[in-house]
């Protein structure tokens, strides 16, 4: 199988979006895991795109904006909210590189419905709130469904990243989320420019939405790193093929 190679922006277009919308003040948090740790959360059908060895997972809280239909005016309310995911990397029978959601926790509970209906996503709905000062952020989450979680995280942003390193690609660079809906597979393609990464280190963490996907407490070294903002589309999900 020959892997798709890992690109700072994507190789294709999405040529007929279902959603579009902004990405902003976006803090990527990462850890190195056993395989081993992560392999039994994923799919059979897909593998785990290891880096060096490892597996990886992402603790990611960032502000959505503007989300609507390509063609429908955004809604001031609606379309505006927090969210914060759990994540994996993973590639398909295909060799195509993606995201898998643990979970995504979101402060609006239409979006977690119609996220959940329309791309079968583990969301969940949660009190959430982010602050942004002249060079630090703060997010704080708490669940208001489903398995009890909450995030306390800050984080001081530092110089822009003018050419990220291989890792920070592997760990960013992803355009395409897997999703299962019951016995099938899903898989939805995104678009948006090369993240604008900028350096950051933690302030204070405090998080509960790991273990509550079902994975071992984050250790070792945690991966900080921050963007202003990407302009995303993102494709309707399709059916992925799976193995006979």
């Amino acid at each position: 199988m020959n892997l798709e190679p890992i690109l700072a922006a994507p190789r294709d277009t999405v040529p007929r979006p279902l959603m579009r919308q902004s990405w902003l003040d976006l803090t990527f948090l990462h850890w190195r895991y056993e395989a081993s740790a992560v392999r039994p959360l994923v799919p059979p059908d897909l593998e785990l795109d290891l880096y060096e060895g490892a597996a990886w997972v992402g603790l990611v809280p960032f502000r959505i904006a503007g989300l609507t239909h390509p063609r429908a005016p955004a809604i001031p309310w609606l379309s505006n909210f927090p969210e914060t995911n759990v994540r994996t990397y993973v590639f398909d029978r295909s060799g195509r590189r993606g995201v898998w959601f643990f979970s995504l926790d979101a402060a609006r509970w239409p979006a977690v419905l119609g996220a959940r209906a329309a791309y079968a996503l583990p969301y969940y709905w949660a009190r959430m709130r982010v602050d942004t000062g002249e060079s630090a952020v703060h997010y704080r989450s708490e669940r208001l469904a489903g398995p009890a979680a909450r995030t306390d995280i800050a984080v001081q942003v530092g110089a822009p990243i003018p050419q990220p390193n291989e890792l920070e690609l592997f760990l960013t660079a992803r355009f395409r989320l897997y999703a299962r809906r019951g016995k099938s597979l899903l898989r939805a393609d995104i678009e948006h420019q090369p993240w604008p990464l900028q350096q950051a280190h933690l302030l204070g963490l405090e998080q509960s939405v790991v273990e509550a996907a079902g994975l071992p407490a984050p250790a070792g070294e945690t991966l900080v790193h921050f963007a202003s903002r990407v302009d995303v589309l993102v494709g309707a999900p399709l059916p992925l093929p799976l193995a006979s």
